[in-house]
């Protein structure tokens, strides 16, 4: 038997917690607020973020990081991205040399427009460098919680900690894949919420499967645009944390991105539609980010761009539409292998 941490109790953590517990490990949730941890504890339920799931008793929540952590073998991140620094300002003193970190998080550091892998990294010591890991993939916390067979990938730039998560996650419901491409996990992950938001737009406006096909596809081709840009490998793209996860956020009722674009393509203002939702909608804040790094490194990402405008800029959904749909005409297939243009 294992002891995990798992840092956060929202939706996503607590599938995972569920999950690493059922195989039989001692999982222990952080969790900042106080009323959650009391309901996790007591009543065994997590009623906010999964409704109808029972915690069975191998699982311990805390508003206390040190007891959470202390002697955990591994320490899984899951808080929104735009806290994961400050919730590493409080784990750095804490952690111990031989611990495993894994990143569930998806986003962008909004201060430096890099992956959180690297803000985890800048915050740790050297002996905890190596022991870094990412997981991605197209896993809605409803499904994983039930059991629903699922896969994902796990990526380190050290085959052993990959090696190690993979292991310790996977099983006949969860299928884990290991990867070397840190940097194309994280940002297939992190800007395939973008284009959910953006296919919620267009559903909610009452566009149709040939609309939802072109912004996976062109989406798909921004991802993969800005990855290579970012040292990523391409055949990541067509994986997992890529395809796979654009598709099952850009295509479900679960996605909570989906749901908030929906909301703005029915003419809710971005504060309605938050409000509605009621839990992170970690696009919202990645696409800021990830629109911001596509201007500073000169990458042309179209879809990002109108949802950003439409966001933050007030234009209206159906104008970033017409923007996008009166383009001037493009190759499909922008180079060949060698670099050079088709024509």
């Amino acid at each position: 038997m294992k002891t995990i941490a798992v840092l956060g109790g929202g939706s996503w953590g607590s599938a995972l917690a569920l999950h690493l517990a059922r195989q039989g490990n001692n999982i222990r949730i952080y969790e900042p607020v106080a009323e959650q941890v009391e309901e996790i504890n007591q009543e065994r339920t997590n009623s906010r973020y999964l409704k109808g799931q029972k915690f069975p008793a191998g699982i311990e929540a805390s508003t206390k990081l040190e007891w959470v952590t202390n002697k955990a073998e591994a320490i899984l991140l899951v808080v929104p991205s735009h806290v994961l620094g400050e919730v590493m300002d409080q784990l750095s003193p804490l952690l111990q040399e031989d611990q495993y970190l894994l990143n569930c998080s998806k986003g962008l550091d909004e201060k430096t427009l890099e992956p959180l892998s690297r803000l985890i990294r800048s915050r740790v010591s050297a002996a905890n460098q190596d022991l870094i890991a990412v997981l991605s993939g197209p896993t809605h916390a409803e499904e994983v919680s039930r059991g629903l067979p699922s896969a994902a990938v796990v990526a380190s730039n050290n085959e052993h900690v990959a090696r190690y998560f993979q292991n310790l996650i996977i099983d006949s419901n969860f299928r884990i894949y290991s990867s070397p491409d840190v940097v194309g996990v994280e940002l297939g992950g992190a800007v395939k919420n973008i284009i959910a938001i953006a296919a919620g737009i267009c559903d909610g406006m009452g566009f149709g499967d040939n609309t939802r096909a072109a912004l996976i596809t062109r989406g798909l081709s921004e991802i993969s645009r800005l990855g290579l840009a970012e040292g990523a490998q391409p055949h990541t793209f067509s994986g997992l944390a890529g395809l796979g996860d654009l598709i099952v956020t850009c295509a479900s009722k679960h996605s909570r991105n989906w749901n908030f674009g929906f909301l703005v393509g029915k003419g809710k203002t971005t504060e309605q539609a938050l409000k509605e939702i009621d839990q992170t909608v970690e696009g919202l804040r990645t696409t800021k980010s990830v629109y911001q790094l596509s201007q500073k490194i000169g990458v042309e990402m179209p879809i990002t761009k109108k949802v950003y405008q439409v966001l933050f800029e007030d234009l209206s959904p159906r104008e970033g539409v017409y923007q996008l749909m009166g383009r001037l005409p493009k190759v499909e297939m922008e180079n060949r292998r060698d670099g050079t243009e088709y024509w």
